[in-house]
């Protein structure tokens, strides 16, 4: 089902952000055009991003307090899954709301969206254990994943401590990429410790995974891209690393200059792109151990060999162009970044901020 709507335009806002982190500056700015890729992109290491405020015109009646993902087409279409009334909600590149769709198709755990190379549209739904492959208008192509039926891995359906073992498709899984070849692989997921990778017309090639520290383990997988030279890489959440595989998923190397990523993607040029979510004292990572001091959440962006180029976000989670609970990432072919935040689950719920905090930001080049 779609649904179109009356669009509301915001009031333009222009706000500076005090804000610098590893060479970024982060500035606020209402629907400035950013430069092309080849000019925008120096080599001096500097990289300058402005949030660009007012840019999502939401219909009337519409909200969305939990993002779940974003993901961007090749017309530069901009995809949101959210969890509410209204799961997937579209703009086109200027913000302007085209349709929704997918209303009582869905759970309230949504979780990821990505775009294949023919403009096809992937959706995760930890909810009921499926990925499913939809038309960009919404009509059902294809599903991954028995409805509503977990993989036995022994997990309680709330610690992912528990999982003793990986097990096959799905339980509880987080997000698809899609290669080079056609092939599909899940992260799969808040009940699993393991990536799927499927061909194109859903056929189950392999799965690679169990609980661990190791390499090829995973405490929650919860993003996944592929390079395009077929290089997987994984978000292993609550070990603070990004695992890198080959394409039929032997572990070759990893990033460790991460905090609790949440979701990876690619540019033409092969920047990677990551949201970082919060580490809060009382919870206990992996490779740290139990937190007692915030680490405040953030983004990156690294170079195909993993190194910085930019980083930012500070400690006030309200404040626009940092993050309360960034979980999705997206890049257009202009290289402005898209971060989807599951804000209300995160945050609000949890006292960490109120009920107005963004859900969705989008940041553009300026230099």
């Amino acid at each position: 089902m779609s649904h179109q709507a009356e669009l509301v335009g915001r009031p333009e806002q222009e706000r500076r952000v005090p804000q610098r982190r590893t060479g970024t500056r982060v500035t606020s700015l209402e629907n400035t055009p950013p430069r092309d890729k080849e000019e925008a992109m120096p080599q001096s290491g500097t990289i300058d991003y402005a949030v660009v405020e007012g840019w999502e015109q939401l219909p009337k009646g519409y909200a969305h307090r939990d993002v779940a993902g974003v993901a961007v087409d090749g017309e530069d279409r901009v995809y949101l899954i959210c969890r509410g009334d209204h799961p997937v909600i579209v703009y086109d590149q200027k913000g302007n709301f085209l349709r929704s769709w997918g209303e009582g198709e869905f759970t309230y755990r949504t979780h990821g969206i990505s775009v294949g190379p023919n403009g096809t549209i992937f959706c995760t739904d930890d909810g009921n254990h499926t990925v499913r492959q939809f038309t960009p208008e919404g009509k059902l192509l294809m599903t991954l994943g028995v409805m509503n039926t977990p993989s036995d891995t022994g997990y309680d359906g709330k610690n992912l401590m528990t999982i003793t073992r990986g097990a096959g498709p799905f339980n509880r899984p987080t997000n698809i990429a899609v290669g080079p070849r056609g092939d599909l692989y899940v992260s799969d997921g808040y009940g699993n410790c393991r990536v799927h990778q499927f061909s194109s017309s859903g056929q189950l090639k392999r799965s690679w995974g169990a609980p661990g520290r190791g390499p090829g383990e995973f405490y929650l997988p919860h993003g996944i891209a592929v390079a395009a030279d077929g290089r997987v890489f994984v978000c292993d959440r609550e070990s603070d690393r990004i695992q890198i595989f080959s394409p039929d998923g032997e572990y070759l190397s990893e990033w460790a200059d991460t905090q609790r990523p949440t979701h990876i993607v690619f540019d033409e040029q092969g920047r990677a792109y990551v949201s970082e979510l919060w580490w809060h004292p009382g919870d206990t990572s992996q490779s740290l151990g139990p937190i007692t001091q915030a680490r405040h959440a953030r983004v990156s962006v690294y170079d195909p060999d993993g190194q910085v180029l930019a980083r930012w976000g500070t400690p006030d989670a309200t404040a626009t162009g940092s993050f309360a609970a960034p979980h999705g990432i997206a890049v257009d072919s202009k290289c402005a970044i898209y971060i989807s935040e599951v804000t209300w689950t995160f945050a609000v719920s949890r006292g960490r901020a109120p009920e107005d905090c963004h859900t969705f930001q989008k940041f553009a080049l300026t230099s």
